[in-house]
């Protein structure tokens, strides 16, 4: 099965301010915000939303193509993808620039304020898949990049039937309601969080049952909550797979939707997909960094069964 995650893949510098952000945003006073917060810690990791979707899926035993544009910095990056069996055939390399950076903040309360350095990533709108990829990928997926070469990816998944998730997530203040309703269309998967939700219904001035109606299937994180789940008629609720240890929320998003979309791609239910996307979340937050997280399918599979019942399924697992 050929699946293609295009988007950003980054460096990200992940910090922690021993506060509350709340504490120092003032009533009335929004409009002239001047911050700077001290932070106690800082360290730098693999990120990406793209490259952090593909290194969980690879965990799965899954061999995604990773498609984007990278920088000069980016061969240490490319030698640790491929080591966990992501495919970097279809990266393209710009010497001239380095590689996209995310800047990212973390208070007590586990709020972000986050800041993102597009460097090659905004050459991407010069790639389309038949450009890097010859053939029809089983799937495509849409993760946050330049919103230029996102919506150029949507409009060549529509004209040529190839199925695809819409993941707008950090780039939906970006574009506007007619981008977002547009390049959503006909989408297999769409997922966003709550809040990204409710501004893509603000924007496209279309309800959450309107655009349940766009795409087959809708799934909308909730943090902490889990998430809700609609495909059809049907809507489900998966809670967050528990955990004592968490660490850093950052990268907790695309941890799930690697775990969701193996277990769709598998044919897999909606509710166990969401429930491996749960699982594979925690794994996520409870390292420092969006691909520190490790297992292996034993140990995937026997965690798992501690909370859900999977019946057997996940035996595909261990083959």
């Amino acid at each position: 099965m050929e699946i293609l995650v295009t988007g950003s893949i980054a460096y990200d510098y992940l910090m922690r301010f021993p506060g509350k952000f709340s504490d120092y945003l003032i009533d009335g006073q929004m409009h002239q915000v001047s911050l700077s917060f001290l932070v106690d810690e800082m360290t730098k990791h693999w990120g990406g939303t793209a490259a952090n979707i593909a290194y969980t899926m690879a965990l799965l035993g899954m061999k995604p193509k990773l498609m984007g544009t990278v920088g000069r910095d980016f061969p240490d990056y490319r030698t640790w993808l491929e080591s966990v069996g992501v495919d970097c055939s279809t990266v393209r390399q710009i010497d001239e620039l380095f590689t996209a950076s995310f800047f990212c903040n973390t208070d007590m309360s586990n709020n972000q304020i986050a800041s993102f350095y597009t460097g090659a990533m905004a050459h991407a709108r010069e790639y389309r898949i038949a450009d890097v990829y010859q053939g029809k990928p089983d799937l495509v997926l849409i993760t946050p990049n330049d919103p230029v070469a996102m919506s150029q990816i949507s409009a060549e998944c529509q004209s040529n039937g190839i199925r695809f998730v819409y993941d707008p997530s950090q780039q939906v203040p970006r574009l506007s309601g007619e981008e977002l309703a547009r390049d959503m269309q006909g989408a297999y998967v769409m997922v966003v969080n709550a809040y990204e939700a409710q501004v893509i219904s603000q924007k496209t001035g279309k309800s959450l049952d309107e655009l349940r109606q766009m795409v087959e299937i809708l799934v909308v994180t909730q943090g902490p909550r889990g998430c809700e789940a609609y495909k059809g008629d049907e809507q489900i609720h998966v809670d967050a797979f528990p955990t004592d240890a968490m660490k850093d929320p950052t990268g907790g998003g695309d941890a799930f939707r690697s775990g969701l979309m193996y277990g769709l791609m598998n044919g897999y239910s909606l509710e166990i997909s969401a429930q491996i996307g749960s699982l594979s979340a925690t794994y996520a937050i409870e390292h420092v960094g969006t691909q520190s997280h490790h297992f292996t399918p034993a140990e995937f599979v026997a965690r798992f069964r501690t909370e859900y019942v999977d019946n057997g399924l996940l035996n595909r697992l261990l083959e």
